[in-house]
């Protein structure tokens, strides 16, 4: 029993911890961050960005009520990036001011490591954020016209997937920096972390695919709408994410942390994107 109650709080902290590190959310819990930790955390993360995804869906339902898109688009976007912290916009920065910046492997790694943010960081970031509040600007739009507040129940989903392919990505592919540093200590992530991850994004999609269609836990295992949700956005992100992932390692000879948040936001815009395709085409 007590060993049983041990490996029980072990996991509790490695999920608490995924959402201390994924969010802002106030978890007032202290934990040592070791790599185990570190490790058994990343199974956690599709569900830190399911509550994400619920926080931005009503916010995004509630903001559609009482403002106009435009504005109601810039909050929405806004507290997307608070919820994180900015934590993935700065890995983008950095990345893109290292990949971009055309140099020898090492000197990139250099580059992503500055504090300070270059031009190509501050040109990707204004763009990445531009397309993001399009399509928010968009979808909101959509639903208003159609005498619906705030945004599809699709968008809970983006950041579940995104987060899950940050697994992937840590232990697909190797760690670019010799020496230490944040992202190294997820080196020890093993397989059946990968499989317990995609097990959890695969639950949350089903489950939020089936409340959104009114189906019951058992219904929706044969209804071909959730699955083919839940198949959809597993298709995109790991070709997507392969994609980007591959040519960042075909660049710096590895991943890095920032590298790792660069892929979540890359990920979350072409969901996002996927999202508006499926609204247009319902609308």
């Amino acid at each position: 029993m007590r060993n049983a109650r041990v490996v029980v709080l072990d996991w509790l902290r490695a999920c608490l911890a995924a959402f201390q590190f994924l969010t802002r959310l106030p978890i007032p819990v202290q934990i040592d961050y070791t790599e185990r930790v570190f490790r058994r955390s990343v199974v956690f993360y599709p569900l830190a960005g399911c509550v994400i995804g619920l926080l931005l869906l009503l916010a995004g339902k509630g903001l559609g009520l009482i403002l106009p898109p435009m504005p109601a688009a810039v909050l929405l976007l806004g507290l997307w990036i608070v919820l994180t912290g900015g934590l993935h916009l700065d890995g983008l920065m950095d990345t893109a001011d290292g990949i971009l910046s055309h140099r020898p492997r090492e000197m990139m790694l250099e580059i992503m490591k500055d504090s300070r943010v270059g031009a190509m960081g501050v040109i990707v970031c204004v763009l990445h954020v531009l397309l993001k509040f399009a399509i928010l600007y968009s979808l909101l739009d959509l639903h208003i016209a159609g005498h619906e507040g705030g945004v599809s129940f699709l968008i809970v989903l983006v950041p579940v997937w995104s987060r899950w392919f940050m697994v992937m990505a840590i232990y697909g592919w190797p760690y670019a920096r010799k020496e230490s540093g944040l992202g190294s200590l997820f080196r020890s992530v093993r397989k059946s972390h990968v499989s317990c991850s995609l097990l959890v994004a695969l639950l949350t999609t089903t489950i939020t695919a089936s409340l959104a269609l009114g189906r019951g836990s058992y219904a929706a295992l044969a209804d071909p709408k959730v699955w083919i949700i839940v198949c959809g956005y597993m298709l995109v992100t790991l070709i997507a994410g392969w994609i980007f992932a591959a040519y960042m390692n075909s660049k710096l000879g590895g991943l890095t942390g920032d590298t790792y948040g660069a892929l979540n936001e890359l990920l979350e815009t072409v969901l996002l994107v996927g999202v508006l395709l499926i609204t247009l085409t319902q609308f």
